[in-house]
């Protein structure tokens, strides 16, 4: 008699993933796709599912994936046999870059900052900006702003407000002190009230602080951007007590927010600024501390790092500023994206249960009154192909920061999903209004 086997056990490979990668992960958890393929506003699985990234690499990548513009210069340094890692000697990568630097972005602006490269990442640039700031002032402590986000060093982290990421240092968190970001009360009641009084009162107890450090968006506290006259206030009020003013600008640079620096739109001029993110134009890691060139009190090698010198960054930055910000035209080009975007949240807000729009420039987000509704809606959105993240302390917020470059068919694209999304699972009631075609 012939006998067929049922037996339909398959071995299932470990994922190596789970087996092997810290539990500190992340982002693999809540797209569990393994990305293999990338190109302008795309991602791809190694099962070729199509995903449109409103992520951008948490702000790395504001000109997209693999953007021929820096990549074909990158591919001919890297077959050139060209210095690859420096510290921070001299090459001409750097050089390249400096006078692009100084030539396009701070010439039309006005602006006389002294660059430094304090190491490749966006907490290295906070932590040279704070210890530049009590080394020149002699003064050690800092002011941050609730729901602050600075990075995960020690440094960087005594001047965030988010609990868990402060908790996980496993020390305490000294010298920093957190007040009122714009809004956090009422919009009414001066929010520079309380620092204003005990900073004219000597007998107040509180020390001058060395800085305050400050978003123009809070993009990891919950997409809140403060008003350009209340950073003007700021400003005014460091000048007048010789504070100096430290703009983050992370992740809000680079034309996130529709001009090269976020901080061009209020009129003010920080005394240090910090950048990364996407100063490298490709993702590639690269940071940079701005500061006024008397504050350089720096002793030689007194701060450094072994990958300051990250020379393939340098190219394809300088082959971004060159390209994009070379004169106007993508500073406008960006500024009709950012208009229709902003057009089309509100009108999603307005089609959603408890939904408001934050944010400005393309670091926009979708604040709901339910908590809950943000995370369920990025879910829903992946699902259905479009990559998002969530903010805020509670996660409440959902995160929209698509490439810069995007296409208007694109950006559509990627809104429809997040539209569907939102009314699957937070439609609104009978008055809202109607579904676009």
């Amino acid at each position: 008699m012939t006998t067929t086997s049922t037996d339909t056990t398959t071995t299932t490979t470990p994922d190596i993933f789970e087996t092997r990668e810290s539990a500190v992960r992340g982002y693999s958890r809540s797209w569990p796709a393994t990305f293999a393929k990338a190109q302008g506003p795309r991602q791809w699985d190694e099962d070729g599912n199509e995903y449109l990234d409103f992520f951008s690499g948490a702000g790395a990548l504001n000109y997209g994936h693999n953007n021929p513009v820096v990549m074909n210069p990158l591919i001919e340094y890297l077959q050139s046999g060209a210095v690859l890692h420096s510290l921070d000697m001299k090459t001409p990568a750097k050089r390249e870059f400096l006078e692009t630097f100084e030539e396009l972005i701070l010439a039309p602006r006005g602006l006389d900052y002294t660059v430094m490269f304090p190491g490749p990442t966006g907490t290295n640039t906070v932590e040279a900006a704070l210890k530049l700031a009590r080394k020149v002032t002699g003064r050690q402590h800092v002011l941050s702003f609730t729901n602050a986000f600075h990075g995960m060093t020690l440094g960087s982290l005594s001047v965030t407000g988010n609990s868990m990421k402060r908790e996980g240092a496993g020390i305490p968190l000294t010298n920093s002190s957190k007040i009122p970001y714009d809004d956090y009360f009422d919009g009414e009641t001066p929010d520079f009230l309380w620092l204003e009084k005990v900073l004219e009162d000597s007998g107040s107890g509180v020390d001058k602080p060395a800085a305050i450090i400050v978003e123009t968006v809070q993009g990891e506290g919950g997409v809140r951007a403060a008003r350009a006259e209340w950073l003007r206030e700021l400003s005014a009020l460091c000048r007048k007590h010789e504070i100096l003013l430290i703009v983050d600008d992370v992740q809000a640079g680079c034309g996130r927010t529709g001009t090269f620096f976020s901080f061009e739109e209020a009129g003010i001029e920080p005394d240090i600024v910090c950048l990364s993110k996407s100063i490298s134009g490709s993702g590639l890691p690269m940071a940079l501390t701005l500061f006024r060139p008397e504050l350089d009190a720096w002793e030689p090698g007194e701060h450094n790092g072994t990958f300051r010198g990250n020379n393939p960054a340098f190219v394809t930055a300088t082959a971004a500023l060159k390209t994009f910000w070379a004169d106007n035209a993508f500073q406008n080009e960006l500024a009709d994206t950012i208009a229709r975007l902003h057009q089309r949240l509100d009108r999603i807000a307005s089609m959603a249960e408890g939904a408001t729009v934050r944010g400005r420039g393309l670091l926009a987000g979708l604040l709901f009154d339910d908590p809950a509704v943000a995370g369920k809606v990025a879910a829903q959105a992946y699902v259905n192909g479009l990559l998002i993240e969530t903010s805020g302390p509670r996660d409440e917020v959902v995160k929209i920061m698509p490439p810069l470059t995007i296409s208007d068919t694109d950006l559509d694209a990627g809104l429809d999903i997040l539209e569907a999304a939102v009314l699957e699972i937070a439609p609104a009631g009978a008055g809202a209004a109607p579904a676009m075609a």
